[in-house]
């Protein structure tokens, strides 16, 4: 038999009874909760890590991530040497100020940028941005917002540079005030401009106006502006600051592949340090905007494994390899093709579109990503809707997991049904033409919106209003079963809903669907 090997005491880290130690507690403690459903099989994915999967012990079971850097669905694949550098600072505490007084410069050096910050994700980082324009380091000023009475509150973005994701500005009180043309650029600027803000399509592409034109018309005015780049690569030199920008901000759990919640902030010295002082752990307006010690020291070091060892084309190649593998696979099915996107910049990576002819494989893109989520072991893939096709991204998954992704859409591929045969909507047996005032019930709250409605045969069309939007409807009504759009835009973010009911003279009720926000019941009720 062989014998066991003993480590000698002196050769004890204080890392290994650490870590000994909270691993033998995190395995008791996961080891004593229940599966939520001992009727569903937990899925079957490679363990990682060397213990028990917590996400199953709760109840909740993990996938492989086709969706690459999606916040919801959990970001890139972290780095080894982040998860390990995380781990270790768990155990150990410090000040939050002096960690990052420390941090931030290294960081800072790595990218070649005046200061660098730790935020709580890309998001975190604009608004603290944000705040460093608004309030600077006046601390009555920071205690006042988001009232902005008396306080610089306009920020001036580009039209097209707009985004569901300026909500992070927005929440700091200010108003947006949208340019389309460089003439309303230069025109724009006023007493009450604090900066000047655009999402990182301003570097790229054909626009009305220029990055290089956007940062010299703030500067004339002394205005400082503020880039979102979160889905970007911090390459060096950094090309938002070569144009001008003063502040950029990065997601740490994307390309980067630090920690999923954490972001970095970086540009012009007394910025930086403003905006650290308007974030926590200081009692200011982003207070809740934390940043945990072992997030600060994750992000640092996924930051200096990109410049020291990490090899971006490397990972390129790997992906580009997987993408051989699945496509080699599934295209045996006939009816299937792929094709490799190429990256535009060093920023960002190669994807694979991989499409189906309807005329062969009647599935579509929502019922084949259902399919993949609800198998073992489960795959999430962007995969929707009634389309035929779908793009795979790597970022989140692991070496081998293409293997697995391959062969769960070949079987799917390879046993679906053929065409699939049009269902003929009924003839409509109520008429839906007219004015019609909806009560919508959410989870927590109500509202009153509108509707107009004209029909043609089957086909519905017309105008729907919600309290402050507005958007074209259409749909179709079969029998006295109803489907229709309604939604519209609020600053830059289009709400879209989809509303199903039954109608019965002059009522009508059913479920909406609010996208990402959930589902409301709602009922309606015909203008005389």
């Amino acid at each position: 038999m062989k014998p066991t090997t003993v480590k000698d005491s002196s050769q004890v880290s204080r890392r290994d009874v650490f870590r000994a130690g909270s691993m033998a507690s995190v395995a008791g403690l996961l080891a004593a909760l229940p599966l939520r459903s001992a009727a569903a099989p937990a899925a079957r994915l490679p363990s990682r890590g060397g213990g028990p999967n917590v996400y199953e012990r709760v109840g909740c079971r993990p996938f492989i991530n086709c969706t690459s850097t999606f916040t919801i669905n959990g970001g890139s694949a972290q780095l080894p040497e982040v998860i390990e550098a995380v781990h270790e600072a768990a155990f150990y505490h410090v000040n939050l100020d002096e960690l990052m007084a420390a941090v931030g410069p290294r960081i800072a050096e790595l990218l070649g940028a005046e200061a660098a910050m730790v935020s709580s994700g890309a998001a975190g980082a604009v608004t603290c941005g944000t705040l460093a324009c608004v309030a600077g380091g006046d601390p009555e000023t920071i205690q006042q917002l988001p009232d902005t009475y008396g306080v610089k509150d306009e920020v001036i973005v580009p039209s097209w540079s707009r985004s569901t994701y300026d909500h992070a500005v927005r929440t700091t009180g200010i108003k947006m005030l949208e340019v389309t043309t460089y003439d309303d650029l230069k025109n724009a600027f006023g007493p009450k401009t604090a900066m000047c803000t655009g999402q990182v399509n301003m570097l790229r592409g054909k626009n009305p106006f220029t990055l290089e034109q956007f940062t010299a018309e703030a500067r004339k005015h002394g205005v400082p502006v503020l880039i979102d780049a979160a889905a970007d690569l911090p390459l060096v030199p950094n090309p938002i600051l070569a144009k001008g920008a003063d502040l950029v901000a990065y997601s740490g759990g994307k390309i980067l592949r630090g920690p999923q919640s954490a972001g970095i902030l970086i540009g012009r010295k007394d910025l930086i340090t403003a905006a650290f002082t308007n974030s926590a752990p200081h009692h200011a307006f982003a207070r809740a905007m934390k940043v945990s010690k072992e997030e600060i020291v994750g992000a640092y070091v996924a930051v200096h494994s990109l410049l020291n060892g990490r090899s971006r084309k490397a990972e390129d190649d790997l992906w580009r390899s997987w993408y051989k593998e699945i496509t080699a696979k599934i295209t045996k099915v006939d009816g299937v093709t792929t094709t490799v996107s190429e990256p535009a910049s060093a920023a960002n990576y190669p994807t694979l579109m991989i499409s189906w002819d309807p005329k062969k494989i009647g599935l579509t893109a929502g019922e084949l990503g259902k399919m993949m989520l609800d198998g073992e072991p489960r795959i999430k893939t962007h995969a929707g809707g009634d389309g035929h096709q779908f793009r795979l991204r790597p970022c989140a998954m692991y070496d081998g997991e293409q293997k697995l992704v391959a062969s769960r859409l070949h079987e799917i591929f390879r046993n679906a049904p053929g065409e699939k045969p049009v269902v003929p909507l009924k003839p409509p047996t109520v008429t839906i033409d007219g004015h019609w005032d909806i009560d919508l019930q959410f989870t927590v709250g109500s509202a009153q919106h509108k509707v107009y409605f004209t029909t043609d045969g089957n086909d519905v069309s017309g105008q729907y209003v919600g309290r402050i939007t507005d958007k074209p409807v259409t749909g179709t009504v079969s029998g006295n079963e109803v489907k229709f759009t309604g939604g519209g835009k609020v600053e830059a973010t289009t709400l879209n809903y989809a509303f199903t009911g039954h109608v019965q003279g002059d009522h009508m009720s059913g479920e909406a669907s609010l996208g990402e926000y959930g589902k409301a019941r709602w009922t309606a009720k015909r203008r005389a």
